[in-house]
């Protein structure tokens, strides 16, 4: 097998990521209106899938030096890309499962 093709499945096949980047597809998110969009999802995990891919170079962290702070996340060049994906991910779903 392809290192580079389990990888990515790696990625994209834990619980909740390929959710997170759907929900990230609309444009830059606090994390509270991501959780709103998968609220089966616990705030932990959130907050654990967001650091993997911000480590990943997937989602970039945005700190605002407001009062008070305000962070925000959005997908990178790296993270847009996965568009078409998501997007045949969904299609498949809508027209197999």
């Amino acid at each position: 097998m392809c290192p580079k093709y389990e990888a990515a499945a790696d990625i994209l096949g834990k619980k909740w990521t390929g959710l997170i980047i759907r929900v990230m597809l609309g444009g830059p998110k606090r994390f509270k209106e991501i959780k709103e969009q998968i609220p089966e999802m616990s705030d932990k995990m959130l907050t654990d899938r967001m650091k993997e891919l911000e480590s990943l170079s997937i989602v970039k962290r945005t700190v605002y030096p407001e009062m008070p702070v305000r962070i925000e996340y959005e997908l990178t060049p790296k993270g847009r890309e996965l568009q078409p994906v998501i997007e045949s991910i969904q299609s498949w779903g809508e027209h197999w499962m």
